[in-house]
C-alpha cells in the first residue's frame, strides 16, 4: 500500500511537519483540502531521490511540488531537527507558525494560537458565526520582514477560511499597513508598483482556488483589492468595481459587490466534495464583460456574455488553469443570461445548451445569480420547470423534446 508523501519523507528518517494552513486545517478538521504545505528536514536531492514526478514550481512558498491523486503536496527545506521548535519562524503572520508532526501526530504552537483554534472549532461545531475580535491581532501581528506581496496572499486566505465576518474597515486598514512594507512607498505609489515582483502563476493560481474553496471568499479578494493586488495582477477582475449597476436590479451594488454577493449563495457540493470550483469560477467571471460591453437600445450591457467568455479565457490561462477547467467555465460565462429566458425560447434556441452535461450548473449560477438581488426566485423556479419539462420530454419515445406527440411510423 502506497503511503502519503509526509510519510514516505518520515520513512526515510526526516523530520517532517504539516505547517501554516496545512496543521490549522488539520486541527480545525476541515474538510479534504487542494494542497498540503509540507516543512521537511530532507533537501532538494533527497526529495528527489524519494520522489518521481517532483517538479520545482518557482512559487515563494515552496522549494518543490508533488502532484498525485488530483491534489499537490508543496515542499519547503528546512532545518527542523528540534521538534518542539521546528523552525525560526519566517511566516508572514504569527498565527502560521503552527505545525503538526507528522511522526508523532503532536501540535506544536509557539505563537498561542491554540485557544483562537478552539473558539473557530467551537463556532463551526455551534453554527454560529465566526466573530473577528482576535484578528485585529492576527492582521497586526505579521512579519516585517517577510515578502509583502506574500503577506498579502496569506492575509486574504486567513481571513475567507477563518475569520469571513471581519468588515470593510479592519481589512482597509490591514491593507494600508502591508502596502507601508513597501519600502518608502506612499500608498498612492504603492497602488502602481504595489508589491514588488509578482507571483508565479501557480502561485496565484493555487490562491484563487483557496479562496474560492472558502465558504466566505469576499473578504480574501476584499483584502487583495484594497491592497492593490488585484489591480496589478487581475486587472480583469479590478474594473468590475469601477462599473455601477442600476439600483432598481442590483440594491446590493456595483458590478464588484455584486459577484462577491453571488459567491454566499453556492451550496457545497457535498460534506466532503466543498465547492464545484467550476461553479466559482463561473461566479466569480459571469459579469467581467460588462466594463467592456457597450449600450444597445435597452440593453445596457450589450453583449457582455460574449465578451466576458473572451476575458475569462484569457485569465484563467494566463494563471495556468487546465484546458478542460477552462472549457467549463467558459460554458458557464458564455451563456449566463439563457437561464433567465428559458421559459420564453423555443427548443431550437435552447435544445443544445440545456442537452450539455453542464446545464444544471449553469442552473445553479442562475440561482446564485437571483438570490443576490432584490428579484427572488421567481424567475429561477419558472426556469427550472422549464428545465424539467425538457428533461422529461426527452425522456419520453412518444414525445419530441419540446413535447409534440410524435407520429406513429
Amino acid at each position: 500500500m502506497l503511503q502519503t508523501p509526509e510519510k514516505e519523507i518520515a520513512a526515510a528518517g526526516f523530520p517532517v511537519y504539516f505547517h501554516g494552513f496545512s496543521a490549522i486545517d488539520s486541527y480545525l478538521e476541515c474538510g479534504a483540502p487542494n494542497a498540503f504545505h509540507i516543512l521537511c528536514g530532507a533537501d532538494l536531492a533527497d526529495l528527489a531521490r524519494i520522489f518521481e514526478g517532483l517538479r520545482y514550481p518557482g512559487a515563494s512558498f515552496a522549494d518543490a511540488a508533488l502532484d498525485l491523486n488530483g491534489k499537490t503536496w508543496y515542499f519547503r527545506c528546512d532545518d527542523c531537527d528540534d521538534a518542539e521548535n521546528p523552525r525560526q519562524s519566517r511566516a508572514s503572520f504569527g498565527f502560521l507558525d503552527f505545525y503538526l508532526d507528522c511522526k508523532t501526530g503532536r501540535y506544536h504552537d509557539p505563537n498561542g494560537i491554540s485557544p483562537i483554534l478552539r473558539g473557530i472549532k467551537d463556532s463551526a461545531k455551534k453554527g454560529e458565526p465566526r466573530s473577528s475580535p482576535e484578528t485585529r491581532g492576527i492582521l497586526k501581528n505579521f512579519n516585517p520582514r517577510a515578502d509583502p506581496c506574500r503577506t498579502v496572499i496569506d492575509g486574504a486566505m486567513i481571513l475567507a477560511r477563518y475569520f469571513p465576518e471581519t468588515s470593510t474597515r479592519e481589512i482597509n486598514s490591514a491593507a494600508n499597513k502591508f502596502l507601508a512594507q513597501c519600502e518608502g512607498a506612499s500608498r498612492s505609489h504603492a497602488l502602481s508598483q504595489p508589491l514588488g515582483p509578482p507571483p508565479c502563476a501557480e502561485e496565484q493560481r493555487l490562491l484563487l482556488v483557496e479562496l474560492l474553496s472558502a465558504p466566505s471568499p469576499a473578504p480574501g479578494f476584499e483584502l487583495l483589492k484594497s491592497s492593490g493586488f488585484i489591480a496589478a495582477y487581475w486587472p480583469e477582475l479590478a474594473v468590475m468595481d469601477d462599473v455601477d449597476h442600476s439600483k432598481e436590479f442590483h440594491p446590493e451594488g456595483n458590478v464588484w459587490k455584486h459577484t462577491m454577493e453571488t459567491l454566499r449563495y453556492r451550496k457545497p457540493a457535498g460534506q466532503a466534495a466543498g465547492f464545484d470550483l467550476r461553479l466559482s469560477l463561473g461566479l466569480l467571471l459571469h459579469d467581467v464583460g460588462k466594463p467592456l460591453s457597450q449600450t444597445a437600445s435597452h440593453r445596457r450591457f450589450d453583449g457582455h456574455a460574449q465578451l466576458g467568455e473572451t476575458q475569462a479565457r484569457r485569465f484563467l490561462g494566463r494563471l495556468g488553469f487546465d484546458a478542460p477547467l477552462i472549457r467549463d467555465v467558459c460554458y458557464l460565462v458564455r451563456n449566463h443570461m439563457l437561464p433567465a429566458a428559458l421559459p420564453r425560447l423555443p427548443l431550437f434556441r435552447t435544445g443544445e445548451q440545456m442537452a450539455s452535461p453542464l446545464f444544471p450548473l449553469l442552473m445553479e449560477l442562475y440561482r446564485c445569480d437571483e438570490s443576490s438581488s432584490f428579484k427572488g426566485l421567481d424567475g429561477y423556479y419558472q426556469s427550472s420547470a422549464a428545465y424539467q419539462s425538457y428533461l422529461r420530454h426527452r425522456r419520453n419515445p412518444y414525445r419530441s423534446a419540446d413535447g409534440k406527440k410524435l407520429g406513429r411510423g
